[in-house]
């Protein structure tokens, strides 16, 4: 006991000698000095640009320069860390040494040097087609309940606009532009190897928001054949693959959350007649009818301040991921609410997403199995009420003490009732009917991946999977309500229900056999497989009127087809330096007949990595070059009508709302045949690729360009027909031919790279131009296909289809204008002659995308541009001639424009109303702070504020010159959204 406690006899001097000490000999040897040096290719020697370098179990790090050069101040007994994309991790013992030479070595599994291609992944610098792949990490987000609305403006040739603002809006994804009239033009989405089905079902305004994007990682968008045709039938239209975010082994044990709360405005409001101006051109306009200026009132409404509103909204989202022994795993959960502006919308979604991919076997069998599901509620508001608050008279008051109308003013004729004529009171017109859907959404597969014992290089795949949609939903409009009496209702102020339902179900088995080996200088991938498609879709609507609820009729109408496929891929390299890539697919369906059943897609595509060569391997700036050639052919069978079976006769049982007869005293349904074609056979679209890859300075710089052609034959229509020859008077058939052709430019670079300060700039552009080759067999050229319902008159389109010019051309009458500039009321060019003028699609789209990093702060943002694009102001056009102002006992307010356009009759088809609707759009801001410890140690976390349509510049001079149909009519106002967010780590 006495030598345990001789410490305790030491003098209080001793026991400060031996502490200092200590302390002084701590001191020593965590001293901490200047650390200098550099990082190279340990292959090539050259330096490495943007290289983190970390000192191992501290958030103390910087960058390297410009010269691969780093300084930072580190323990002498430190280890640094050093990373970069596309390179394995190196550690580093300082060990005192104040200059340091760190080599890295390339990762040839890097996953950001693997791209995802259709049943495979290829490493980046080994592709040969026109592929683009980018992780969600590089991206700036805003408010988003879709993956398009963060790919937007991301990537040249893919033009994404949404349909509107409403939250949870659709969206129109174009790659190189259209390759179809008809037919669909929609890419193939293919989530971890799930087709999914692009077309959703009723009450799903978007049937891409099943997927958070908050668990998505990386995009992949196959543009050219020779890297499409592997899919065959469902590619002409391009390819977008999307791979989840999932566990792995390395990873610990990490839960993380991101969370947002946003206010969204109306950031711009159509200008039409004050109530003090309506009243004075009324009293002018009409000063001859004393019966139409008594109508005037003695308010003053402004109907579209009371329809719209600042709508908030929320959005959560909590993921777990890591490793149970050897299982690795992720689960994610999300919550998004988000009210519109336009009042009594609203958007909600509840997402959820499971996903392990062991390996097991001593690594011969690798399982990915994925399940994610979504269930939706979308109250939807009647955009007709955007129309009516344009036109709505805005001297009346918004509500009445009349027995009609619920409370609501409404117009009324001479004897006290109703006008039928009349337009709806507009705030009525949202909150006396009550639209609402309920949507169910999953996706799941099942993925085995088998390397042979006995031949490693040979692996077999098999991959079960499925999409269910399902949707619930019905519209209901008061009884004596506005809209129950206008709007062409069949029961004179009766109210109604019409509630509907539809499940759409795919089902999927591939299986692939896959052999690669490397022989000397020879490598070979040869991939072999078997696909099986299964649709079905149900579905069933209906309407009551709400003094007949309890009578509903449902009438189901199931319907089905499937896909049988057969398809091969030889990859070949000859000394790491010339690719070859040859495709094959054989695909039937049961949509055509026997006899043209199957279709036979071809692909092939060549590379040639010359700074690989002797003469260039040495130019040390120039650290890529690569050439692209390719060629290929897709097919298409989605025939973008309801018909599943359209080459047999079938029959159509009406619907409630649909021609019935009379028998006696009961109603009863009818059988009618539709149109069929026994001909139909498979759409073919053929495409030639030319690329280049570039890279400077390490990659610090890189580009690539490519150019294209693609021509459609055997184009799917539907066409007038005469009366009687088909039983009703179209037909769908194979007619015409189409081409597109482009150029696409993509550069990304990281002017600045400092100790404290980076910067990343990406910039994109496509240009794409569209003609119609062939539309009849006769080649007749004055022959054209009118298209394109617009608003106002009876059964006015405003699209033509012609040879020679670009699919859904305007075709108007050429506006004579007086030495003023203004129109000339029906005054038109040769002798009154229709021209095509302009189509909506643009010739050049462009993406700008920028993210700076000083210290912990962060300021991204993100903007595109659309040149070329023309709109029909359908707005305009029915909304400002003087004389509607009056009609049928009702007064109509008009827009602005028409003290100046002085039109008294409507001019529904003249090009004044083709507007130039090019523009310039930021579409986020981003400025954020990044915290190293939050609250804890153990927490990482970011505080953002982000702004969300910033601006538009444009000429055009409608409220929004993003239409994605090109024919503007009072389309949901995109809003301007503020949001502050938080990211947590731990």
């Amino acid at each position: 006991m006495k030598n345990l406690n001789v410490l305790s006899t030491l003098p209080t001097r001793r026991w400060w000698t031996i502490l200092l000490a200590l302390l002084f000999a701590m001191s020593i040897s965590a001293q901490t000095i200047s650390v200098k040096g550099v990082v190279k290719d340990a292959k090539s020697g050259e330096t490495i640009v943007g290289a983190n370098v970390i000192v191992k179990g501290t958030t103390t790090g910087t960058v390297t320069d410009v010269n691969g050069n780093f300084s930072l101040n580190a323990p002498s007994n430190a280890t640094l860390v050093v990373k970069y994309v596309g390179y394995q991790d190196a550690e580093l013992p300082v060990a005192g040494k104040s200059n340091l030479v760190i080599n890295l070595q390339e990762s040839s599994i890097a996953l950001s040097e693997v791209v995802a291609i259709g049943y495979g992944q290829v490493k980046k610098n080994d592709l040969t087609g026109s592929v683009v792949a980018v992780s969600t990490d590089k991206m700036n987000k805003g408010l988003a309940t879709s993956f398009t609305d963060i790919l937007s403006g991301k990537m040249a040739g893919v033009n994404i606009s949404t349909s509107g603002g409403a939250p949870g809006a659709g969206a129109t994804i174009r790659i190189r532009g259209g390759s179809s009239m008809s037919a669909s033009n929609d890419p193939l989405i293919v989530v971890d190897n799930v087709p999914i089905e692009g077309s959703g079902v009723n009450g799903m305004s978007n049937p891409l928001s099943g997927i958070n994007p908050q668990d998505i990682e990386t995009f992949t968008v196959l543009k050219d054949a020779s890297a499409t045709a592997i899919y065959g039938s469902r590619a002409s239209n391009g390819v977008i693959l999307i791979t989840t975010k999932k566990g792995s082994l390395k990873q610990k044990f990490a839960v993380s959350y991101d969370g947002s709360a946003s206010v969204s405005t109306i950031a711009k409001k159509v200008d039409v007649l004050s109530a003090d101006q309506f009243r004075s051109f009324v009293r002018d306009y009409w000063a001859g009818s004393p019966s139409v200026t008594a109508l005037l009132g003695n308010f003053n409404t402004n109907w579209q301040d009371l329809i719209y509103k600042t709508a908030w909204g929320h959005d959560h989202n909590l993921s777990i991921a890591g490793a149970a022994g050897k299982l690795p795993y992720r689960v994610s959960v999300g919550y998004t609410n988000q009210d519109g502006i336009l009042k009594t919308s609203n958007y909600s979604r509840t997402t959820a997403s499971l996903s392990l991919s062991p390996t097991l076997l001593n690594d011969h069998l690798k399982v990915n199995a994925n399940v994610k599901g979504s269930y939706s509620t979308n109250r939807f508001a009647d955009t007709g009420a955007i129309g009516a608050a344009l036109e709505f008279d805005p001297t009346q008051q918004i509500y009445s003490a009349s027995k009609y109308g619920n409370n609501y003013f409404m117009w009324l004729k001479t004897d006290g009732t109703p006008q039928s004529l009349g337009t709806a009171n507009p705030l009525s017109v949202l909150t006396e009917k009550r639209d609402v859907s309920y949507v169910y959404q999953s996706i799941g597969n099942l993925q085995l991946d088998y390397k042979f014992h006995a031949i490693p290089e040979l692996r077999a795949n098999l991959n079960l999977a499925y999409d269910i949609s399902k949707s619930d939903g019905s519209t209901t409009i008061n009884a004596n309500s506005p809209i129950s009496y206008v709007w062409g209702s069949k029961k004179n102020g009766a109210g109604s229900y019409a509630p509907y339902y539809q499940k759409k179900t795919n089902t999927l088995l591939d299986f692939y056999l896959d052999y690669a080996k490397t022989f000397g200088v020879h490598s070979i991938d040869l991939m072999g497989g078997y696909s099986w498609q299964h649709f079905f879709n149900t579905s069933w609507s209906s309407t009551v009127y709400t003094d007949n609820v309890a009578n509903v009729p449902r009438v189901d109408y199931p319907t089905a087809y499937q896909l049988v496929s057969f398809f091969g891929r030889l990859n070949y390299t000859l000394l790491d330096r010339y690719l070859l890539t040859f495709t094959l697919r054989d695909d039937g369906t049961s949509r055509f007949s026997k006899d043209n059943r199957w279709g036979l897609f071809p692909s092939v595509a060549l590379a040639w990595k010359m700074k690989e060569e002797s003469f260039l391997k040495d130019v040390s700036w120039l650290s890529d070059l690569k050439l692209r050639l390719g060629y290929g052919q897709t097919g298409q069978q989605n025939l973008n009508i309801s018909n599943d079976y359209p080459y047999i006769p079938t029959y159509n049982l009406s619907t409630y709302n649909d021609a019935q007869y009379l028998f006696g005293s009961q109603w009863y349904h009818l059988l009618r045949p539709s149109y069929f074609n026994t001909s139909l056979k498979w759409e073919s679209t053929t495409t030639y690729n030319a690329g280049i890859d570039l890279g400077f300075l390490n990659n610090r710089i890189t580009a690539s360009v490519d150019v294209y052609k693609r021509v459609t034959d055997n184009m799917i229509n539907v066409i007038p027909v005469a009366a009687g020859t088909n039983f009703i008077n179209e037909m769908v058939t194979n007619i015409g031919s189409m081409e597109n052709k482009g150029v696409e430019f993509t550069v990304t670079g990281k002017p600045v790279v400092s100790r404290h300060f980076t910067w990343d700039l990406s910039y994109n552009l496509g240009y794409n131009k569209n003609k119609i080759t062939k539309l009849t067999n006769s080649n007749d050229a004055s022959y054209g296909v009118p298209g394109g319902d617009i608003s106002g008159g009876t059964g006015n389109k405003i699209y033509i289809q012609k040879v020679g010019y670009p699919v859904n051309s305007y075709y108007v009458y050429k506006q004579v204008y007086d030495t003023k500039g203004n129109p000339i009321e029906g005054a038109y060019n040769n002798n009154a002659t229709l021209y095509c003028d302009h189509s909506p699609a643009p010739d050049v789209t462009m993406g700008l995308s920028s993210r700076m990093n000083y210290k912990q702060w962060y300021l991204n943002f993100s903007m595109r541009a659309s040149i070329g694009n023309y709109n029909y102001n359908n707005v305009q056009s029915s909304k400002e001639f003087k004389n509607q102002s009056f009609t049928t006992g009702s007064l109509k307010n008009l827009l602005s424009t028409s003290l100046t356009t002085n039109f008294m009759n409507a001019q529904y088809i003249s090009d004044y109303y083709i507007q130039n609707a090019s523009f310039a759009k930021m579409d986020n801001v981003t400025l954020g702070y990044n915290f190293d410890k939050f609250l804890t140690s153990k927490l990482r976390a970011s505080v953002y504020g982000t702004v969300q349509n910033v601006f538009t510049i444009t000429k055009y001079k409608g409220l929004d010159p993003e239409v994605s149909n090109g024919i503007d009519n009072n389309i949901y106002p995109r809003p301007r959204v503020f949001i502050m967010g938080l990211r947590v780590n731990f």
